[in-house]
C-alpha cells in the first residue's frame, strides 16, 4: 500500500525518478523513505538534496551524507602538500622497458 508516499517532497520525488532508472531502484527508494522512520523526515530531505546537487542519487550516498550531518564534525581542513613531497618528473608510460624485461626472461642463466 504506497497511499501514505502519495504527497512527496520535491527532492524526494527527483530521487526516486534517478532511481527508478535502474534496476532495484524501487526496493533503494523505500530504503531511503525508511530512513525517515529513525531520523528527522528534515534531515532525510536535506541529505537527499545534497546528494541530488552532487550528482550522485544513490542510497549509500543519501546515507553517507545523513549520517555526515548528524555527525556535526566540520569538514577537515585541505591539506597543502609540502613542496618535497610534489612531483619534479611526471612518470612517462615505457612500453620498451617491459619488453625489456619479457625478453631478458628469454634468456637462460645456467
Amino acid at each position: 500500500n504506497g497511499a501514505p508516499f502519495t504527497e512527496l517532497p520535491v527532492a524526494f520525488k527527483k530521487l526516486q525518478t534517478e532511481l527508478l532508472k535502474k534496476p532495484g531502484g524501487d526496493r533503494e527508494m523505500v530504503e531511503v523513505l525508511a530512513l525517515v522512520l529513525h531520523h528527522e523526515e528534515q534531515s532525510v530531505l536535506a541529505a537527499v538534496e545534497l546528494a541530488l546537487e552532487v550528482g550522485v542519487p544513490t542510497k549509500m550516498y543519501v546515507i553517507n551524507v545523513l549520517h555526515r550531518l548528524l555527525d556535526g564534525k566540520a569538514d577537515p581542513p585541505p591539506v597543502d602538500a609540502p613542496q618535497a613531497l610534489r612531483l619534479t618528473t611526471e612518470p612517462q608510460a615505457n612500453v620498451t622497458r617491459y619488453d625489456d624485461l619479457r625478453n631478458e626472461r628469454k634468456v637462460r642463466h645456467a
